[in-house]
């Protein structure tokens, strides 16, 4: 696109004309353009048509390289990649079913417009537009520009990320958007950037091999993250397993040592096992001396955490929090490892940072086998946490630095006046800017909050209260799209190019070797047409595709921590199985696998890392006589994915877990409910009811309960508390009361 095209009079449906072509009344996808540009059209004709080429799994975090086998140009089948550096030949089963899923009867084919009755109706591309923009508009002119929001993802590719948060704030005026990384990864992101100076997650999956002990913070790797349970696998030094969680995950199981903590007693723990740590001598005093500061203050506040104190809060005995302190100081490469278990805390950023805490008194960070490592949970969390203009100006920068903002705006060619001086809200403060009636209008991209987001009832009689809201998105029936005054058909990933960042910061491709269903476009297409249908499309005449945006991320992430430059294109991601970040331009050539902090240089003015520390609170929510349990919630199978949106189109995924809702209750507890295996239950808490099927087990403690996260009705039940500094929700903690539904039996006639 030149400029005469930007500055262009013409009609926008006539200009739309330009890049879409209608044929008997149907969208037929094809641009007029390259082929393959914006992610649409045919399969690129440079990917042979009987091969194979290898892409990134779109799934977790774990960034998985999957072969995908082509025939005529197209996906016919996939296999994990044996050479790829992250999985080296494994998959699990949702990356297995990465591309049955894409051909889902329910997918979304059509833009839909909510009609005078009520319903949704299909209407075509223009009218979509007009209607958005429209909408939006009129919203914006009564109420002012931050009237209108945004809750964006970790699902789409990075290039797609930049393009939304650069349209919001610089095109329409938005200041207001975040993602629903918001929900897994904010509290980690936190606690690197005050402990470490950058968000900055500092291992190598190498690590999982390379250390003698692994300790896991409420993480179940065997559940959650499979293929990095298979990385410990292969670790050939015999090494010693802790697992600190209130469940006897199936990771716990497989562990060397068990700690089962209180639920939100883990911040206690690690501060008490820093104290014998330190009374001990059992620490590295040159590393702390050259790397970190605040040591002495730490030092003084642990006082207040004698292992009395510790034993009567966690629940462990005095010998168990001894020898978890002597495993520490035995090993000689000790990585901690942490999950949504820490983040999704009351008190999240302090217990990571507890953990950060540990490493440094140790010296266990920038060598093989260490680090304090926080496990990302979406497959492009880290896309979102450094490029997708939420949280983070472009490029890891800072919205609140002068410098940063004319920085970015010059390299974009824009106005530096246009890029908020400010902050965004949090997805929290979002939802609270809907009740108090700031909010009036919201766009939802790839993410469905009505199934996700804490205290769901709540979420839905606010969603009621907005006078527009846009869902974009791959399926028509989510449960936020049953919500959407207007529904915009998305592409999915295979279906669409671009890269994702993983847990261990590799940069993969994701690449189009399957057509859209219907009008569907690929998001990277929506936004572009967004922008020109509401008239700010010069800003972006640059961003042709997105490769192109690729190479202008680059340019962002100059002189950054995060630092790029030196990824010359697509092609050598390709054939590298992925780069992690830094990679500079001018920098020697990079190994398969790199760790951050290798010579003891962190991202502070003073180079230095910082122990950071307060006392524990007390949980929101603790069980009382009404309410007697402690409903915790995770992940519940390997098959299952978040809210479910994907997986369970899947007959073969469907068939690897429960169809029902069930909850994990203890024997003791079920003798003392009158419930019985199998039996259906009532799960309460001070904000809804649900039914479940009751699995007595010993995997819960006594006065604990445990549901799976996936079940749309969970998220009835959770209680709206959230770190003060991430503002993560806590899903993982609220009282509950399970009565039987039916008559009882004794399980002992």
């Amino acid at each position: 696109m030149n400029k005469r095209d930007a500055n262009d009079k013409t009609p926008l449906s006539e200009r739309l004309g330009a890049l879409i072509r209608q044929r008997d009344g149907k969208l037929t996808r094809e641009l007029l353009l390259a082929p393959g540009q914006f992610g649409l059209g045919k399969v690129p004709a440079n990917r042979l048509p009987d091969a194979t080429t290898t892409m990134v799994c779109g799934y977790c975090s774990t960034g998985c390289g999957l072969n995908v086998h082509l025939k005529g140009g197209e996906a016919i089948g996939l296999t994990p990649a044996t050479d790829y550096p992250v999985n080296l030949g494994a998959a699990c089963p949702k990356g297995w079913e990465a591309l049955t899923v894409l051909s889902a009867g329910d997918r979304a084919t059509t833009p839909l417009a909510r009609n005078a009755l009520g319903r949704l109706e299909p209407v075509d591309w223009e009218t979509a537009l007009r209607i958005f923009c429209d909408r939006f508009q009129a919203i914006q002119r009564a109420h002012g520009p931050e009237s209108v929001a945004f809750l964006s993802t970790g699902q789409i590719a990075t290039e797609e990320m930049a393009l939304l948060g650069s349209l919001a704030k610089f095109g329409m005026g938005i200041v207001h958007g975040d993602g629903n990384t918001r929900q897994c990864m904010a509290t980690a992101v936190v606690a690197y950037k005050q402990a470490f100076g950058f968000d900055a997650p500092p291992y190598t999956y190498r690590d999982f091999e390379e250390s003698d002990v692994l300790v896991l913070v409420g993480a179940n790797l065997c559940v959650a993250h499979p293929i990095l349970w298979e990385r410990v696998c292969r670790n050939p030094h015999d090494p010693r397993i802790v697992v600190v969680d209130p469940r006897t995950t199936e990771t716990a199981m497989a562990a060397t040592t068990h700690l089962a903590i209180r639920p939100k007693s883990d911040l206690t723990l690690f501060y008490g096992v820093a104290r014998i740590l330190i009374r001990e001598g059992w620490i590295d005093g040159d590393f702390i001396d050259a790397h970190t500061t605040g040591f002495e203050e730490f030092k003084e506040f642990l006082f207040d955490y004698p292992i009395h104190r510790v034993t009567k809060f966690t629940g462990l005995s005095e010998r168990q929090v001894i020898e978890f302190a002597r495993a520490i100081h035995e090993g000689r490469r000790v990585s901690f490892w942490w999950t949504m278990g820490v983040n999704q805390s009351h008190e999240g950023v302090r217990t990571a940072q507890s953990l950060i805490n540990l490493a440094l008194l140790t010296g266990n960070i920038g060598r093989p086998g260490t680090g304090a490592n926080s496990i990302t949970g979406q497959c492009n969390a880290m896309g979102s946490r450094l490029f997708s203009n939420t949280t983070n100006l472009l490029g890891g920068h800072d919205f609140l630095n002068p410098d940063h903002r004319r920085k970015v705006a010059a390299i974009l060619g824009i106005d530096a006046a246009r890029i908020p001086d400010r902050n965004s809200w949090a997805y929290p403060e979002i939802v609270e800017g809907i009740r108090d009636g700031k909010i009036k209008g919201l766009w939802v991209i790839a993410t469905n909050p009505a199934h996700s987001w804490i205290d769901q009832g709540d979420l839905h009689e606010l969603l009621g209260r907005l006078d527009f809201l846009v869902v974009q998105d791959m399926y028509a029936t989510t449960e936020t799209a049953q919500h959407a005054d207007l529904l915009l058909p998305a592409a999915a990933w295979g279906e669409k190019d671009g890269t994702l960042i993983n847990s261990e910061r590799r940069i993969g491709l994701v690449k189009k070797v399957a057509r859209a269903p219907g009008q569907a476009l690929a998001d990277f297409v929506i936004f572009k047409l967004i922008a020109r249908a509401w008239g700010c499309e010069a800003m972006f005449q640059d961003w042709t595709d997105p490769e192109a945006v690729f190479q202008i991320l680059k340019e962002l992430s100059r002189g950054q921590p995060c630092d790029i430059t030196g990824i010359e294109d697509y092609r050598m991601l390709d054939a590298r199985g992925g780069l992690q970040w830094p990679y500079p331009a001018g920098a020697a050539p990079a190994g398969i696998e790199r760790r951050l902090f290798e010579d003891g240089m962190f991202y502070h003015p003073d180079r230095r890392a910082k122990f950071l520390f307060e006392p524990t609170r007390p949980m929101p929510e603790p069980p009382d006589h009404q309410f007697p349990l402690l409903l915790l919630t995770g992940r519940g199978s390997v098959a299952q994915w978040h809210t479910q949106t994907r997986t369970k189109k899947s007959a073969v995924l469907r068939k690897l877990y429960p169809q029902e809702v069930y909850v994990e209750i203890n024997p003791e507890d079920a003798r003392r409910c009158g419930i019985r295996p199998n039996q259906m239950v009532s799960v309460e808490s001070p904000r809804g009811k649900i039914k479940a099927k009751a699995a007595v087990t010993y995997a819960v403690r006594p006065g604990q309960v445990f549901l799976p996260m996936h079940y749309e009705v969970v998220n009835q039940l959770t209680h709206p508390s959230f770190d003060p500094y991430s503002k993560q929700p806590s899903y993982k903690a609220c009282a509950v009361r399970v009565r039987p539904l039916g008559p009882w039996k004794s399980l002992h006639p």
